[in-house]
């Protein structure tokens, strides 16, 4: 009857996804009848039905279960399974796929609640601005694929939108030179904006007390907007946002190449200036540039920054080779042995100058190297401090390292450990471990005993460690009143790379 019902409703132009819909079936076994001829599909529902299947014999309880409680999950089905037969081995799949089959086979399709809505009048001009975060894989003209990140502002009277695009996560100070971004489109900005519950903004929405980060809640002091963030899993609470992320990955992004991101900016504006702003919406039927024509009245205008005056500035990302330098205009830039495999995805941000370019790290936004700017083509340009030092031989490092920590049997064991870890290795661990020590030779001790207690040999795992005992030491130096350093404590709470894998090992071994 399946089988024949499936080719009725086929036959009636209906898509796959609406008859699976209709008959409480998958798509792929939709897929199958269709395939099928008649014979064909009663010769393979004969043969299902002679098949021996592990839940077979607890078939009776499942289905006394689905027909009792129809919104039933499978891992609800399995879980009550072991509950009454603790012996039973079986895996999710396993169970997720037979209930499917009974559901189809018994025509017992599962329950949702779904979430009821009603219509919210239109906000005042001037009163809201949605904010999201998006990201989409480009074809770039090289042949290759690069993810790229958006951010998406809409106001919520037009619905006049406006987005920024990098080829890397955004940070803080990218979602800080956002806001500008858009404020200066705009023209001006409204007395709220509302944004998701995004780690580069907020630390906690505290059951209505906002706390965001501390760089972030600067900003606000000085912009003087008022913020409000969705509560968790509930993206359907700004729509406005997440249906102009959906329109601009599948309107703007699909199927456009990639050549630089300064081109992909320009690009985006004129989508906007071209479709996104100019077609009619669906639900107004206006024109979100004519009606922002008049919103445009209502909007806060925003004076020049005193805090951050260099928000404005822009930095562009480059790959870090395997030799430890940064290309830019067809010169190479050294920077320090062993950023390469450091940083997040070997990437780094290159601030330039009319005299300099300087190297940042993309988390911490700390100078990694800086360099006077060739004007030439296909030049090294290495600094000596970058460079392994070939008259120093791994054991005269090795000495000269243990001397300095002689007092510390923990620390002299590390370095032996380390040593006997990576033979063909030795120089680079040890001039590692040797500029961590030069930096701070307590707080290098301190992430010494903090590696040994991990069994993290290795003068990569050291160095993170350290960073991370610096950026702890750092917020906890923060005043009640937020007057010290507020960019560490900022990157206490926004690094999400491989950084916070360290954090969160040194929180856990403080409970141990």
């Amino acid at each position: 009857m399946l089988y024949i019902q499936v080719k009725q409703l086929y036959e009636k132009k209906m898509k796959i996804s609406q008859i699976a819909k209709t008959l409480g079936l998958s798509r792929p076994t939709v897929r199958k009848y269709l395939s099928m001829s008649f014979e064909e599909a009663e010769d393979w529902s004969h043969k299902q039905g002679k098949r021996k299947k592990i839940l077979d014999e607890y078939q009776e309880w499942i289905l006394e279960w689905l027909r009792e409680y129809p919104h039933l999950s499978s891992a609800q089905v399995k879980d009550w399974l072991l509950e009454r037969f603790p012996d039973l081995k079986v895996g999710d799949s396993t169970v997720r796929l037979y209930v499917t089959h009974l559901r189809e086979v018994h025509q017992i399709p599962k329950q949702e609640s779904p979430r009821q809505y009603q219509a919210v009048p239109e906000l005042p001009m001037g009163q809201q601005i949605q904010v999201d975060w998006g990201e989409s894989t480009q074809k770039t003209d090289k042949g290759t694929s690069i993810k790229l990140y958006v951010m998406c502002f809409i106001l919520s009277h037009s619905r006049y939108k406006y987005m920024y695009w990098l080829d890397r996560p955004f940070t803080t100070q990218d979602a800080i030179r956002g806001h500008e971004l858009a404020f200066q489109y705009f023209g001006g900005r409204t007395e709220e904006i509302v944004y998701d519950q995004d780690r580069i903004i907020s630390v906690s929405e505290n059951a209505g007390d906002l706390i965001l980060t501390c760089r972030f809640q600067q900003y606000v002091n000085e912009r003087g907007f008022k913020v409000s963030l969705c509560r968790a899993a509930d993206p359907e609470s700004k729509g406005k946002i997440e249906s102009m992320v959906k329109y601009v990955k599948q309107n703007f992004a699909d199927s456009r190449v990639y050549s630089n991101l300064d081109n992909w900016n320009k690009r985006a504006i004129r989508w906007l200036e071209r479709t996104g702003n100019e077609k009619k919406h669906e639900v107004t039927k206006k024109r979100p540039r004519e009606v922002f024509a008049t919103e445009k009245e209502y909007l806060i205008q925003v004076p020049q920054l005193n805090t951050f005056p260099d928000v404005i500035n822009t930095s562009i990302t480059r790959k870090i080779s395997k030799d430890n330098t940064v290309m830019y205009k067809s010169n190479r830039y050294s920077v320090p042995l062993g950023t390469y495999g450091a940083l997040p995805h070997n990437q780094c941000l290159v601030s330039l100058t009319d005299e300099e370019l300087s190297v940042i790290h993309p988390v911490t936004q700390e100078v990694i190297a800086t360099h006077k700017l060739n004007q030439g083509k296909g030049a090294l340009i290495q600094k000596k401090s970058h460079c392994r030092d070939k008259n120093r031989s791994s054991q005269h490092l090795k000495e000269s390292l243990l001397k300095q920590l002689q007092t510390d049997t923990i620390a002299t064991r590390y370095v032996k450990t380390v040593c006997k870890n990576y033979p063909r290795y030795q120089i680079d661990q040890l001039t590692m471990i040797q500029s961590v020590v030069d930096d701070d030779i307590n707080i290098a001790i301190k992430g010494i005993h903090q590696c040994d207690k991990l069994n993290l040999y290795s003068a990569n795992d050291l160095r993170l460690i350290v960073q991370s005992l610096k950026q702890r030491e750092a917020s906890e130096r923060i005043d009640i009143d937020g007057s010290s350093d507020n960019t560490m404590r900022d990157t206490y709470y926004v690094t999400t790379r491989p950084m916070s894998i360290y954090t969160d090992i040194l929180k856990g071994s403080e409970h141990k």
